[in-house]
């Protein structure tokens, strides 16, 4: 555990935060000193979490939303915006994993809108924040499983075939090619970019939208011995990437844990990256020249 690196004057956004890795990240991250603003859809989960934060002798609190309608997101910014003038670690955690094919108001496939345009979206409201706060982390949750996603941009939201898995897979390579890319436009700004996986997390909650045997298979590994990763040893990559003083000039870095992994091939390939990018400004609203 990194918990010895003081954050007093620092702020610190954290989506997905009301429980699992994000709310013990969360918590660490208010015991360091800092100012902790927590989202997620649940106010009484929120409070709680500010409860920890402020317990664990930081300043936090709680912004609800809900990240399958992109106005909340720009609710979100907006609202952040009224209250703090500068964000210095922005952590996109907030996830989902369904069973079946959903569709949000926006008309987005849930996972990708979840997953991926929302934390995309946040990231291009709340720029220059960070950029006026430099130097600033951006720091995205992603997994492993990535390297069984596939990104097909004429079929992106799965309209085709879709598979719970294979959703979820393609989301978190998505977030890796949008972390990678940021990194790479913002290379010299005082803002870095990296991304984590925590590991398999029984606890963390994103399985619980997920089918009757995949739920039931969690909970039976969530009490087998060496399987899997407790919640706040999970959070020990997110805590560091977000404040350890010797990552602050790595960017464009995917790591496993606090080790530093092996990049998918797909993640060089700069077309693949400028072609979601661009369809992904498409999507939410913005103009793709951004930052």
């Amino acid at each position: 555990m990194i918990d010895d690196e003081d954050m007093t004057n620092r702020v610190v956004l954290v989506t997905g935060a009301t429980g699992g890795i994000g709310r013990a990240a969360a918590r660490r991250l208010g015991g360091r000193g800092a100012t902790v603003v927590v989202t997620g859809r649940s106010r009484e989960r929120g409070q709680a979490a500010v409860a920890e934060i402020e317990q664990a002798g930081g300043e936090g609190a709680f912004v609800r939303a809900d990240f399958a309608a992109m106005a909340a997101v720009r609710g979100l910014a907006d609202a952040f915006r009224k209250r703090y003038d500068r964000l210095d670690v922005l952590i996109h955690n907030a996830a989902c994993s369904h069973d079946e094919r959903r569709v949000t108001d926006d008309g987005y496939e849930k996972a990708l809108a979840v997953n991926h345009l929302a934390p995309y979206l946040l990231t291009h409201e709340l720029l220059d924040l960070l950029r006026a706060s430099a130097p600033a982390r951006v720091v995205s949750t992603s997994s492993t499983v990535h390297r069984r996603g596939a990104i097909d941009l004429d079929d992106l939201q799965l309209e085709t075939d879709y598979d719970a898995l294979d959703a979820y897979a393609r989301s978190k390579l998505a977030n890796l090619l949008f972390t990678t890319e940021l990194a790479a436009r913002l290379d010299g700004t005082g803002v870095t970019a990296n991304a984590v996986h925590p590991g398999f997390v029984p606890d963390s909650g994103l399985y619980r939208d997920a089918s009757m045997p995949v739920r039931a298979a969690t909970a039976v590994a969530a009490r087998l011995p060496f399987v899997g990763t407790s919640v706040q040893d999970a959070a020990d990559g997110i805590v560091r990437l977000a404040a350890a003083s010797e990552e602050a000039e790595i960017n464009g870095t995917y790591f496993e844990g606090c080790e530093r992994a092996d990049l998918d091939s797909r993640l060089r390939d700069e077309r693949l990256r400028e072609r979601l990018w661009n369809a992904s400004a498409d999507l939410v609203g913005v103009d793709p020249a951004w930052p």
